[in-house]
């Protein structure tokens, strides 16, 4: 039953599919704003020094916003769904105030 309630490795494969599916959505929004905002192609290595400071910033801050907001937004879908099709929230995801 412990591992029924901690939603095992099914929930772990839900999640990651859904993080995994999360990033590419969120890379491939952020490159669209990007060029939108700049009208220039992202930069391919923001760690190249021939990369402005100013524009590896700004793709970092840009890139890591809204990578990390979809991946939240997908986990956090993933586990609704979870619980509606089981019943249950996997045990290390519930509140630890409840």
């Amino acid at each position: 039953m412990a591992k029924q309630a901690s939603g095992g490795v099914g929930f772990k494969a839900v999640t990651a599919v859904s993080a995994i599916a999360a990033a590419w959505v969120g890379r491939k929004s952020v490159t669209g704003a990007w060029k939108a905002l700049t009208g220039n192609e992202p930069p391919a290595n923001p760690e190249d020094p021939d990369v402005s400071w100013q524009e590896a910033v700004g793709w970092a801050l840009l890139s890591g916003a809204v990578i990390g907001l979809t991946r939240l937004v997908a986990s956090r879908q993933a586990t609704v769904l979870w619980r509606k099709a089981t019943g249950y929230t996997p045990t290390d995801l519930q509140d630890a105030s409840s």
